[in-house]
């Protein structure tokens, strides 16, 4: 059939419904046959854009705005326009489109960039015209169509107009390569919902576990607890930490990082709002909800781990994990922020119904916006589909994790030595730093608390430094295994190093100094140690995780005790001396038999 028709441009600083089409730009209304759907004409190009919505929105925003009558004749075999030529303006109120048989439409959750869907409509007005107002017949039997595209150059097209015969102006539906105008917020890449949903979730995470840290004096005071049940009280969160780190792994692999995760969060904040009833009723009942507790906060990190091994590709794996688990560093420092402030105006029960009533927030978000693995989730789209499984990690859930295949594999035990070296280092300067700003650099408790925020902070910042530049030496070629033992060596040598110099500082300063490039340093095992669970078996991330973070909880645990053995017998240097010893340790053990190769399938 010839090809020629005329194009209706109609110039709008916004567009009523989801779709905008920006100021300088101009709305084209493409029609053929049974075929209709929208254009840009942006500046001399005729550019891409399509609004996937209903019918009624998209006929909406067409109701109002100047009409610009423009002829384009279209090449016969190359599709593209030879002349055009503006005829006047006029105003215009409403918008018909021509009569249709079906309706084709393309859902906004079910796109593809680079390609271009129509939208044409059945109507049920006499005389085949579809007014704005008519809703009967939009959006029946929807199919979708996608079409390549180019951009055109019509600057220099010649005068050759062609009359409309019903009065409107058409145009050949040329295959164009229309990207859609959605709101930025549903453009953003569905694993970075994820992420920043798993980012929140740590974020809660370390704020009700902290507070207890500080609502622990008033609460001593009240109930005349001795330094002997203060520190009972802090032991008993890790007796359900414990219990569920490998098991909140083996659920995750097998059901799904949502569902576990998911109950992590609802667990530990209603054990969080529960924690001043127990208090009240006396010690025993205390101690079993901060237990009960641990059991919450210990599947979060082995859910989270099979969570991202479904949902980022490794070329981005060491910067999300790096900004989830700056999550955690950033919940402390908030929790020993607010903490002090909550307590002060409003009791230190406060602390514990306000922090803990934030779950809810957050699993209402949880159930709407996230899934087990890519898979499953409805909404994303074709691309980032293709981005998410394109790379060699496996998405088949687990049915039974074989244990003896995975404790037989020296990268597995490369892991847990690791683990347990590097975490000997961070719980005792952790834990132990107030005193050791107390009783060394003479500060006193309130400079104390406030010089603990530091550390977080730094490990916050560098850790997403850390994955950053880990992503990037990936991305540019350099083989996983390296780029996991240079973050890790700097993760164990760099705090090695910086507590070295602990022994021959004069100054407060300077110690504090040590003390936050230590940590800083030690962030960067986000990118080694940390992402390499999902490295070297993605299928089964949330049991290798549960393992080596076993024996980084029992290091913490033991280390802990031990510093204190080591300071009635000894000097604080003696304590940096056996962290340094084991960072060397780890260093060792991690160069000599760790990988970024997938070793279990």
């Amino acid at each position: 059939m010839a090809i020629g028709g005329l194009i209706s441009n109609r110039s709008f600083g916004s567009f009523i419904g989801s779709g905008k089409v920006c100021q300088g730009e101009q709305a084209i209304l493409l029609h053929k046959g049974e075929r209709s759907g929208i254009a840009v004409l942006h500046g001399n190009k005729f550019y891409r854009k399509l609004w996937s919505q209903t019918a009624n929105g998209f006929l909406s925003g067409y109701t109002c705005g100047r009409y610009l009558r423009s002829t384009v004749h279209l090449d016969e075999n190359t599709l593209k326009p030879l002349s055009v030529s503006p005829n006047g303006s006029q105003l215009i109120s409403s918008v018909s489109l021509c009569h249709c048989k079906k309706s084709h439409k393309v859902s906004p959750r079910q796109r593809s960039r680079g390609s271009f869907g129509y939208y044409s409509f059945s109507s049920p007005v006499p005389g085949g015209c579809l007014e704005p107002s008519d809703k009967d017949g939009i959006g029946k039997n929807s199919t979708s169509a996608y079409y390549k595209s180019e951009e055109y150059d019509i600057t220099e097209a010649k005068v050759d107009s062609l009359p409309s015969p019903d009065g409107m102006n058409e145009a050949i539906l040329v295959g164009g390569d229309m990207q859609e105008a959605v709101p930025l917020w549903q453009d953003f890449p569905k694993r970075w919902v994820i992420v920043l949903l798993c980012f929140a979730a740590f974020l809660l995470c370390n704020m009700d576990r902290v507070n207890m840290s500080i609502a622990i004096l008033p609460m001593s005071k009240e109930f005349n607890w001795n330094s002997a049940t203060v520190g009972l009280i802090q032991s008993s969160f890790f007796w359900g930490y414990l219990l569920t780190q490998i098991l909140g792994g083996i659920w995750a692999d097998k059901i799904g990082g949502k569902l576990v995760l998911g109950f992590g969060v609802v667990w530990w904040s209603v054990a969080t709002v529960l924690t001043p009833i127990a208090a009240r009723f006396g010690l025993p009942f205390l101690l079993i909800m901060r237990a009960f507790m641990g059991i919450g906060e210990g599947v979060a990190m082995p859910a989270m781990n099979n969570l991202l091994s479904k949902w980022i590709p490794v070329s981005e794996r060491s910067r999300s994990l790096a900004l989830v688990y700056s999550g955690m560093y950033l919940g402390s420092v908030i929790g020993l922020a607010f903490s002090p402030i909550l307590i002060n105006k409003f009791g230190w029960p406060s602390v514990f119904y306000s922090f803990g009533s934030l779950g809810s927030i957050w699993f209402a978000l949880w159930l709407r916006k996230a899934y087990s693995s890519p898979k499953e989730d409805p909404e994303l789209s074709i691309e980032e589909k293709k981005i998410i499984m394109g790379g060699s990690i496996s998405k088949e859930p687990v049915t039974v994790i074989p244990w003896r295949l995975i404790l037989s594999k020296a990268p597995v035990w490369a892991l847990i030595i690791s683990h347990f070296c590097h975490n000997w280092g961070t719980f005792i300067l952790l834990t132990w730093m107030p005193t050791y700003y107390n009783q060394v650099l003479k500060f006193n408790l309130t400079e104390s608390g406030l010089l603990c925020v530091l550390p977080w902070l730094t490990m916050a910042a560098f850790a997403n430094i850390g994955g950053w530049i880990a992503d990037t030496l990936v991305s540019k070629g350099l083989s996983v295994t390296i780029v996991r033992k240079i973050m890790q060596s700097i993760g164990f040598l760099g705090p090695a190093f910086f507590l070295t110099q602990l022994i021959h500082v004069k100054t407060p300063a300077m110690a504090v100094l040590c003390m936050a490039c230590s940590q800083g340093s030690d962030a960067f095992s986000q990118s080694g140690l940390y992402s390499n669970h999902q490295d070297i078996g993605p299928r089964y991330a949330g049991v290798l995780l549960g393992l080596s973070n076993t024996a980084g909880v029992l290091a913490g645990v033991f280390g802990t005790a031990a510093t204190g053995y080591i300071l009635q017998r000894g000097s604080w240097n003696d304590v940096f001396k056996v962290s340094v010893l084991l960072y060397i340790i780890g260093t060792l053990v991690w160069n000599l038999f760790s990988t970024g190769e997938k070793v279990l399938d």
